[in-house]
Parts: C-alpha cells; sequence; structure tokens
C-alpha cells in the first residue's frame, strides 16, 4: 500500500533508508559522510512529496517527488520533477515495490502536467537502474561523482 508521508515516519524511513544503501559501502569513499546524506531523507518533505510503502503496517520502502520548480541539485533542468532517494527494505526486495513508488511519481508528474520525469543514479545500483532503463528512462548526461562513485542523469518522456 502506497501513502503520503506523515512526520511519525522519519525515524522509519531512515531505517529502511540505512539498511537499503547498506550494501554499497565499498563503493563510496566515505561511508559514514554518505550515510549522514541518507539519513536525511525526510528532510526531502520539506520541498517535496515522500511516498511511503507499507506493507502489514510496516513501512517497507519510500521515495521523495521533488515536483517542477521545486530546489533541486544543479545537474537537473529546474523544470523538471525528479524521482529521490528510492528505497526498499532489502528483506522486502522482489515484490515490485521500487516499480510501484516509481509509477506512483510518474503519475504525480503527469498531474502536475510534466513532459518528463528525471532521476540520477549509477551503475553500481544493479537492480535500480535496470528497472528505470525497462519504465522508459534514458540517459541524457553525466552527473557529478558522489564521493568516488559515477552517477548519471536519465530522463523519461511523459505523454
Amino acid at each position: 500500500m502506497l501513502r503520503d508521508y506523515q512526520p511519525a515516519d522519519a525515524e522509519a524511513i531512515m531505517g529502511v533508508a540505512l539498511a537499503a544503501f547498506a550494501q554499497f559501502e565499498q563503493h563510496y569513499s566515505d561511508w559514514p559522510l554518505f550515510m549522514t546524506h541518507v539519513a536525511k531523507m525526510p528532510e526531502l518533505a520539506k520541498t517535496g512529496e515522500i511516498i511511503v510503502a507499507e506493507n502489514g503496517g510496516q513501512i517497507v520502502g519510500a521515495v521523495a517527488y521533488i515536483g517542477p520548480r521545486q530546489p533541486k541539485p544543479a545537474f537537473f533542468d529546474p523544470a523538471w520533477p525528479v524521482i529521490r532517494m528510492l528505497v526498499v527494505d532489502p528483506l522486502a526486495r522482489g515484490k515490485g515495490i521500487g516499480r510501484q513508488l516509481t509509477e506512483e511519481c510518474v503519475r504525480r508528474a503527469e498531474r502536475d502536467q510534466s513532459s518528463v520525469i528525471a532521476l540520477h543514479t549509477t551503475p553500481i545500483m544493479t537492480v535500480a537502474l535496470p528497472l528505470y532503463l525497462r519504465m522508459g528512462f534514458a540517459k541524457v548526461r553525466e552527473a557529478p561523482d558522489i564521493l568516488g562513485v559515477p552517477y548519471a542523469v536519465y530522463v523519461k518522456a511523459l505523454a
């Protein structure tokens, strides 16, 4: 079940985000610094909409949808809505939760009458990147590395 974020969800979302990224520890040059940024996921509610995935009353995933014209990193076009910090609890993977969260962001971009939606990701994310490509996202340019890990910007055209 998907629903909008409530402030009481902050701790659970931080836990899911930290667990979701744990497998990538060896790739980042400063893991403790990277994790401080991951733990700030609830702060994305200040400029965007966080969507929460629940299963049996437990938060098992989340994503931030940052609408058009909202503050976002400079490597994105300011007019683009973007998907940020898609996270799924490792114990809940393989159930389509990441796809459902991404599809909900696409719906919100369509609601906002955007012609595209964007995100940035990295090849080390061997499940997320192929999912995005299957869903119609295409690489448009490189993005700045994050602590030694290469990233790129991907965009999906909307009807």
